[in-house]
């Protein structure tokens, strides 16, 4: 057959009938086959014509290209805004009516709220596609019977591929060879633990956790060799096929988005029927309709907040540097809110519950157990819940040696450390060192003198060690494959003979122990007196070493921080059901009894067609187990669909369908993949679960910041737009001109708003239930808050406008003038009526919010100037009042104040009395 395929690798022919075939379960059938399949010798590997045509009919093995976000993507999404498209449409009113000054002061507005959020949004997308760079991989392959290293992007369908410990694989591999090979497939499968490859084909209904003849782009090579024929490269690997999943995946418009959204569309209609009612009012006083239509336009510039678009995106772009400063890279303005209003977050298990490696937790001798307890960087050894010396137990002692002899990882735990190898073996040695037996001290004694590797068949490893007249057998496996093979078990007096009651008991221990989520190794040994006996006959069983993948230390903190913010914490993983639950009960999920849902059981669930009762049991479960990624994209929709806010975090390529379906997606930068980083909203940089808490509360804190900053815009504002529909609705002059309501909307409500958007925020905002995600962010309560405010507003200043035009005899323009400023006034005293109903007015947040205090004096400096500066009095058209005036102004401007602080009083008592 070898002769067959080195004539197809040259004959046209075949070439075309490789083009045309498509091996999709290489798995499923023997290496040889498919090195005939793609026209190819293993030992000699393709030739460079062949590589080359290859190349051109496949591409280059990349992955996925970085997509850079354009600056005029950036650009146009700054523009993307109902309220935006309203002062658009005012500077184009303007300009046609020739009312140049308005035109531009609006534009001014435009560009300033463009600009700030352009400049923020470019400084986020440009460092994650930093983060995203990476480095090139090389791989080496047979090539014209030589091996090369060549750039992983260089491979072909056929190249033949050689692996070792340590090598990152670049391509799908069906392998040919694999001794001792062990693959990390953590971040494509859940696993934590490395998967033993082999060689001999399998069914083809064998799912991709399970496909041990496979080595896949992506994954790792933690010991071993191997080498494997490319059937896959790019987007048609198991990891490209995921990404695509994930770029096919919608992403969701932020709930703030979609908030802001819907006020718009409201204002959209108060505007157009304000101004309509009033220019109607307008003509049938005998107005001209040059004159009204100019009115409606002002009217149109004072309902719209046009300071809306700038606070918001000031207030969520310093929540955004926040996090940055906590080590959270946030790439999208709204995400930060949109955490903010979280109700569920969905959880990777390996790498973000966990810390992705094995450690040795218990070890289980024949009449006792000893536990290991990790604290910090220390290990202790503990029996019966009392500290023990590891020497001092016969038993423990000689199954750390054991751990350690039989070992083919490299550990060191000095200055310079090193871990390298498997995560278990990597554990038996730093057990072992913590006990002062290191590996390094123990073979100066026991040299080294064979070694009997681990094969699937056996299910063990051994190795043969001279000392002291003998050669001891260090032997570690399969627990069942270990107790089979032993005669003898070592127990507090010595060996004894290993009964079939005894055995019985020993499994019972590992059941016990598997239920408990823990992974296990049986150690044995035995003397003889040459190096030649069969290493697995006559063994003395010594113990079972149970290993956890640890959770991350600060993790059931941020759990329970969740639920006490009435947040749920689901988890997705594609390990064990046993081990799922273990992890969740430790760190905490799962508040009255922890349910969960295995592959299998998740299967014979049509997700799409799901029954109400079957939907009911999806959204009750705590645990997802063996989940496939097409599986944790349909559970984001369901509980999405369910009404929830999902936020999901993960690290793995399996992932990032998730991540980007979610409302926010959040991945992990130290360990995470470039696709998972790249689906998300938010990326971890220190990996801390913990920063995700710290985000929620921002996210909570800026909402309710927004909120205040809205009632305070929107109560303004509707003062304006009363203000001048009653004078001119009753027949009076119109109070305010349109130059003057935009300078007050910059002036007297951005500077205040942003003060506003700027506050610590109450100290229990975490231990408040998350709002409804349908909640507006102006709901009923907060809407009969903007009119009581806006109608007092507008009480006092058309009192002080009535009374300067007849009381003070002052003509129209200084009445304006006196109008203009009891407006400035109220509207700036106003901000001390967004306080929380909690508590007396002299402890509220707002009166220790310094920036409040920083905007008032700006506001009142600007107003000044306004007034005293000769060319900007003269171009708002404000002639000196006089001193009577100015005292009208000022006492009718507290009015609002007091007014709004008996609102909140009696609102206090109403809600204390319910």
């Amino acid at each position: 057959m070898n002769g067959q395929v080195a004539a197809a690798s040259t004959d046209p022919s075949a070439l075309n009938r490789l083009h045309q075939t498509s091996i999709d379960t290489p798995f499923a059938i023997d290496p040889e086959v498919v090195a005939q399949e793609l026209s190819v010798h293993p030992m000699a590997g393709l030739g460079d014509d062949e590589v080359v045509r290859r190349r051109q009919r496949y591409g280059t093995n990349r992955f996925r290209e970085l997509k850079t976000k354009s600056a005029f993507a950036i650009l146009a999404h700054q523009f993307a805004s109902i309220i935006v498209w309203l002062l658009a449409a005012a500077v184009f009113m303007s300009l046609l009516l020739g009312d140049f000054a308005d035109a531009i002061a609006i534009s001014i507005v435009l560009v300033l709220n463009g600009a700030i959020g352009f400049f923020t949004e470019l400084r986020a997308a440009r460092s994650m596609e930093a983060l995203l760079r990476i480095t090139t991989t090389h791989s080496r392959v047979r090539r014209g019977g030589k091996v090369l290293e060549i750039e992983a992007t260089a491979l072909v369908p056929g190249d033949i591929v050689i692996l070792e410990a340590g090598d990152v694989v670049t391509a799908d591999l069906r392998l040919t060879a694999a001794s001792d090979l062990h693959c990390d497939e953590s971040l494509l499968t859940g696993e934590s633990v490395p998967v033993e490859k082999q060689t001999s084909r399998m069914a083809e209904e064998t799912v991709l956790a399970e496909r041990f003849n496979m080595a896949f782009s992506g994954t790792a090579v933690t010991q071993g060799l191997g080498e494997g024929i490319v059937v896959a490269t790019g987007m048609s690997t198991e990891l490209g096929r995921i990404s695509a999943l994930a770029q096919q995946a919608d992403a969701e418009i932020s709930p703030l988005e979609r908030r802001l959204d819907r006020l718009g569309q409201k204002l959209v209609w108060l505007t157009l029927v304000l101004a309509a009612l009033t220019i109607m009012a307008g003509i049938l006083w005998g107005h001209p309709l040059s004159e009204m239509l100019k009115t409606g336009i002002a009217l149109a510039v004072a309902a719209i907040p046009e300071g809306l678009p700038i606070v918001a995106t000031l207030c969520l772009a310093r929540g955004m540097w926040r996090m940055a400063a906590r080590n959270a890279l946030v790439t999208e303005l709204s995400a930060v809110e949109t955490l903010g209003a979280t109700t569920l977050i969905l959880t990777d298990k390996t790498g973000t519950l966990t810390e992705n490696r094995m450690t040795a937790v218990r070890y289980l001798l024949d009449s006792a157990y000893i536990d290991i307890l990790h604290e910090g960087n220390g290990i202790r050894f503990c029996s019966e819940g009392r500290d023990i010396e590891p020497a001092s137990t016969e038993g423990l002692a000689v199954a750390l040696r054991i751990g350690a002899l039989c070992n083919s990882a490299e550990y060191s735990d000095g200055p310079d450390e090193v871990r390298i190898g498997d995560p278990m073996e990597i554990s038996l040695l730093a057990t072992a060192s913590a006990a002062g037996l290191a590996r390094s001290r123990l073979l100066q004694t026991m040299k080294p003198a064979e070694k009997f590797a681990f094969t699937p068949q056996r299910k063990m490893m051994a190795t043969v060690h001279h000392g002291d007249g003998h050669f001891l057998y260090a032997v570690k496996g399969a627990p069942e494959a270990v107790l089979n093979a032993a005669s003898e078990v070592l127990g507090t007096e010595g060996t004894r003979a290993f009964t079939d009651a005894d055995r019985a008991a020993w499994r019972s221990r590992q059941e016990e122990a598997a239920r408990c989520g823990q992974r296990l190794l049986a150690l044995a040994f035995k003397t003889a007196a040459t190096p030649s006996e069969d290493p697995y006959e006559g063994l003395t069983l010594v113990a079972l070493v149970c290993f956890l993948d640890p959770i991350r230390e600060d993790v059931p903190g941020a759990i329970r921080a969740s639920q006490q913010a009435g947040v749920r914490v689901v988890m997705m993983t594609g390990d064990h059901a046993e081990t799922a639950a273990k992890i969740a009960q430790d760190a905490g999920i799962g508040t009255s009894g922890l349910k969960v849902l295995s592959g299998h059981e998740l299967n014979g669930i049509d997700m799409a067609q799901a029954t109400a009762e079957q939907r009911e049991q999806l959204m009750a479960t705590d645990v997802f187990a063996r989940v496939a990624p097409d599986t944790k994209l349909n559970l984001v929709s369901l509980f999405q669909d369910g009404g929830h806010v999902v936020a999901m975090t993960g690290d793995g390529v399996n992932d990032a369908p998730a991540l980007k379906k979610a409302d926010i997606g959040i991945a992990m930068g130290k360990r995470g993949t470039q696709v998972a980083r790249e689906a998300s909203d938010i990326v971890l940089k220190d990996d801390d679960f913990a920063t995700i808490i710290a985000a929620m509360r921002q996210g909570r804190i800026i909402f309710e910041n927004i909120r205040k900053f809205v009632v305070y815009l929107m109560s303004c504002n509707v003062s304006e737009v009363l203000i001048v529909g009653i004078a001119v609705g009753v027949g009076l002059p119109v109070p305010l001109l349109p130059l003057q309501i935009l300078f007050l909307n910059l002036v007297t409500d951005v500077f205040p708003a942003f003060a506003l958007g700027l506050g610590k925020g109450e100290d229990g905002v975490m231990q408040r239930p998350p709002r409804d995600p349908g909640e507006p962010i102006v709901d009923g309560s907060r809407w009969m808050l903007i009119g009581y405010l806006g109608c007092a507003i507008t009480f006092s200043t058309l009192a002080a406008f009535v009374i300067a035009l007849f009381l003070l005899g002052l003509e129209t323009e200084r009445a304006i003038t006196v109008t203009f400023l009891t407006l400035a006034l109220s509207q700036l005293w106003n901000v001390f009526n967004m306080r929380a109903a909690t508590g007396p007015f002299w402890k509220s947040d707002v009166l220790r919010n310094g920036y409040v205090w920083g905007a008032i004096s700006l506001c009142l400096s600007l107003v000044a100037m306004a007034l005293l500066n000769t060319d900007l009095s003269a171009l708002l058209a404000l002639p000196w009042p006089g001193l009577t005036g100015l005292l009208v102004a000022g006492a009718m401007s507290f009015l609002p104040l007091v007014l709004g602080q008996a609102w909140i009083s009696l609102a206090a008592r109403y809600s204390g009395s319910k």
